[in-house]
């Protein structure tokens, strides 16, 4: 008679739990809805059992299928075009000094994008090679501003596409948006060419929208910077940047879509994941303003 082993890999055996935790497993529901999933994976990562970078991931995937191209595209008045009407040595100068790896290319008119260039194509410009630019063109992919980044990226991926062109209701450009943008809000902030990265860009002053100034703020901005931009005087004794400062005001990491004032200031959070906030879009209150005033 054959003699059966009694050896049994330990990674065949099933963890024992105790009758507490069957029964606890009966009354307690699965979770019915996102809002509740988060929340297990929320109590997971208190409990260590997954690290601040895998829920800041998961957190991203679920972002995604909830945002649209307009949310995070670079926008039209933002974009570093080729202007082939231009003669070369007027625009090559831009195409060294931003780094992109690709470009958006017009021929006078920037509402007309005819083709988008690959910066490695014109090393045959430095190797006195004849060529023609046009002739290096590829072909435009455009998209609309609602479309879904979880349904880009999976076109982006099929395609093997890059990059593509934002375009508004009337079919004008409204905007850019690359692989790399949708998959930041998975793995959070990759350094590339269209991120502001410089000092001096960390404060990026745009449109008003009736209300008073607004800034779009990188979350790692130093407060002493932030101070001296905005003529604020926040205290930097216990935090260095102003995501720390905003996230020690909440007593919490925000999150997306959070508002907020901080004496005269309304912050809104632009992008944040499980560990930081990333970017804010601030705000001076002119209403608030001018009571400060009628009060002086």
């Amino acid at each position: 008679m054959q003699e059966h082993s009694s050896n049994v890999r330990t990674s065949d055996v099933k963890p024992h739990r105790s009758l507490f935790e069957r029964l606890t497993a009966l009354i307690s529901p699965e979770p019915e809805n996102r809002t509740e999933l988060l929340e297990v994976l929320h109590d997971a990562h208190e409990r260590n059992l997954i690290d601040a970078d895998a829920l800041a991931m998961i957190e991203g995937v679920f972002q995604v299928s909830d945002l649209s191209a307009r949310d995070i595209m670079v926008p039209r008045a933002q974009m570093d075009v080729i202007d082939l009407s231009k003669p070369i040595e007027e625009w090559m100068p831009e195409v060294l000094s931003t780094a992109h790896s690709r470009f958006p290319v017009v021929d006078g008119d920037r509402d007309k994008v005819i083709g988008i260039l690959l910066a490695k194509d014109l090393l045959r410009y430095y190797a006195e090679e004849p060529f023609e630019v046009r002739d290096m063109l590829r072909p435009v992919v455009y998209i609309p501003e609602s479309k879904r980044l979880n349904i880009l990226l999976r076109d982006f991926r099929a395609n093997r596409n890059h990059i593509a062109m934002v375009v508004d209701e009337y079919g004008g450009i409204a905007g850019l948006i690359t692989i790399e943008d949708v998959l930041e809000q998975i793995v959070g902030d990759i350094e590339d060419e269209h991120d502001f990265d410089e000092e001096e860009d960390n404060i990026i002053a745009v449109d008003g929208n009736g209300h008073g100034k607004r800034w779009r703020v990188k979350g790692l901005t130093e407060i002493e910077q932030f101070n001296s931009m905005l003529g604020t005087n926040f205290s930097d004794e216990d935090v260095d940047t102003i995501g720390g400062f905003v996230a020690n005001h909440l007593a919490r990491v925000p999150h997306k879509g959070d508002e907020f004032d901080i004496e005269h200031i309304h912050f809104e959070v632009l992008r944040a994941d499980a560990r930081q906030v990333q970017v804010l879009l601030v705000e001076k209150r002119q209403l608030l303003l001018d009571l400060i005033d009628d009060n002086d």
